[in-house]
């Protein structure tokens, strides 16, 4: 009952691709040069972000006793690349739908909350990542080099998954954020405030905040 199924897996895989070319054509402005460059790295911070967002809702809500199972949305995979190519995104091409009778507001906003979290602890561990690699990139520069490309892919999921885990935050709709406010509004707050912040982090330049870190490990 609670296995994946053959279609949920496809349905899934092709969320991923698009998703993972809407954030290229995103980043990149669609510059042909520098699609095929950033897509590898992207597809990582996708791949973690958005894969992991929705088994984070599915395995939750399995928890729980319910039957989960993700499905693709058509419409929000053609807007996914519209949007992208406008400059902006509008990342809804798909999601877990749940199965199940007398679903409590904390189930269900525990269950919404586990994704936009998700996306948060994986933007820490990116964070942490590439501060890591900072004593390893002065001595190569950011050319050319294994770490030089480890270090760009953290930067991007990090901020990938910022943003997803705010965008999910909306809070009205079916969006995460609506469920999560209607079980607790601080515990929305809290997560939209570190989702936030990751994303001004992202505006404002990751780079700026990894030093202090890398004192940390280095020091």
């Amino acid at each position: 009952m609670n296995r994946f199924n053959s279609k949920e897996l496809t349905e899934l895989l092709m969320a991923f691709i698009v998703i993972s070319l809407a954030f290229t054509f995103m980043y990149t402005k669609m510059n042909a040069d520098l699609v095929s460059q950033m897509l590898p790295m992207i597809m990582i911070g996708v791949g973690s972000g958005f894969i992991l967002h929705e088994l984070a809702h599915k395995f939750v809500a399995m928890h729980y006793g319910y039957y989960a199972e993700f499905k693709i949305w058509i419409p929000g995979l053609f807007l996914a690349l519209i949007s992208s190519v406008m400059g902006f995104l509008f990342a809804a091409p798909g999601a877990v739908h749940i199965y199940g009778q007398f679903m409590s507001n904390r189930e269900n906003g525990i269950i919404s909350e586990a994704g936009p979290l998700t996306n948060i602890v994986l933007g820490v561990v990116f964070f942490i990542f590439a501060a890591a690699l900072i004593p390893f990139i002065s001595q190569q520069g950011l050319n050319s080099g294994l770490y030089p490309f480890l270090f760009q892919t953290a930067i991007l999921g990090f901020s990938i998954n910022g943003w997803l885990a705010l965008f999910n935050l909306i809070p009205f709709g079916v969006f995460d954020g609506a469920k999560i406010i209607q079980w607790n509004s601080i515990v929305w707050v809290v997560t939209a405030i570190l989702a936030g912040a990751m994303v001004l982090m992202s505006f404002t330049g990751v780079e700026n905040y990894l030093l202090p870190l890398t004192y940390l490990f280095y020091s």
